[in-house]
């Protein structure tokens, strides 16, 4: 496994050793060791999935300290476009964001640290995304902000039609109105 860093240095990009032949390919996912020798000391307690048409976009979601979640993301079929948005008051980088192609094909995953959003548009049918967290779901502390905010300026790629998203996502907050912009 080798660690790239990205935009925002505390997100980081894991690409993992595959050893394929005739028969398909074998991988290490996650190995707390090799993570903590790559510089990202997390345990994880909960795994999710989510399985999702073309065009779903899920997100910009996080949860509030003291349950804010680090996640390390990544794509079992199909692909995503994945986006983190450092929400980190005191961050030279607040308000920025990172993005990176997530696919069964190139098997990279995504580590996102605490405080942040996470958030992604899916670009093929029937995408499966899991993702670890070492912070349990805690729905009471769960919000967001806007996936389209002229503020983050993400350039979602276009998928043909407009995106299909849940009635909770498309009223979430614009960074601006939340207590923690600056």
């Amino acid at each position: 496994m080798t660690v790239q860093e990205t935009a925002i240095p505390d997100v980081k990009r894991i690409v993992p050793r595959v050893f394929g032949d005739a028969r398909g390919y074998f991988m290490e996912s996650y190995r707390r060791d090799a993570f903590e020798a790559m510089g990202i000391p997390t345990t994880f307690c909960q795994d999710n999935e989510s399985c999702s048409a073309r065009g779903v976009l899920r997100g910009l979601h996080y949860q509030r300290p003291p349950f804010a979640q680090a996640k390390l993301i990544r794509v079992i079929r199909g692909a995503v476009w994945d986006v983190a948005v450092d929400l980190r008051p005191d961050s030279p980088t607040f308000g920025k964001h990172v993005a990176e192609l997530l696919s069964a094909d190139n098997h990279c995953q995504l580590f996102i640290p605490r405080g942040f959003a996470h958030g992604f548009l899916v670009l093929e049918a029937d995408t499966v995304l899991n993702y670890k967290c070492d912070q349990y779901y805690a729905p009471q502390q769960e919000t967001g902000i806007r996936w389209n905010d002229p503020r983050l300026a993400i350039p979602w790629p276009d998928c043909g039609s407009p995106c299909l998203l849940s009635e909770k996502d498309r009223q979430l907050p614009f960074l601006e109105s939340l207590c923690i912009s600056r």
